[in-house]
């Protein structure tokens, strides 16, 4: 029988983990359950999987979209919400960008203040 496994969370590298968890909290509005100098956990407020920050001194930013030789996104966010317009404003206003590409009608796809995308949807 195998063993119980848990994903505790998802870790984003970043050139300042602080920073980008920073951001994070503001845009989920989620709790600091663990804060060193170049790692960051936040948890939401009910409990559940997290999402992890940590500082990577050779971390190059991924281009969205990218092409051959662009330093290729590894993973992003689907984030949920019940009023696209007003969640994109949310994101804008915590430090997001809007990705000049966007590729649905129904999902926005956002850099975060580190350049990892997330889609609003």
């Amino acid at each position: 029988m195998p063993p119980r496994l848990t994903v505790a969370a998802t870790v984003l590298g970043a050139p300042d983990a602080r920073a980008l968890a920073s951001f994070y909290r503001q845009l989920l509005g989620w709790d600091v359950k663990v804060e060193e100098a170049n790692w960051v956990m936040l948890k939401p407020p009910g409990g559940g999987t997290g999402l992890s920050f940590q500082t990577e001194t050779e971390y190059v930013r991924p281009v969205w979209p990218s092409g051959p030789g662009d330093q290729q996104i590894m993973v992003h966010l689907d984030i949920s919400t019940d009023d696209l317009a007003a969640a994109v404003d949310w994101a804008i206003g915590a430090g997001a960008v809007l990705a000049d590409h966007q590729p649905q009608e129904d999902v926005r796809v956002m850099l975060d203040p580190a350049g990892h995308p997330f889609c609003l949807f």
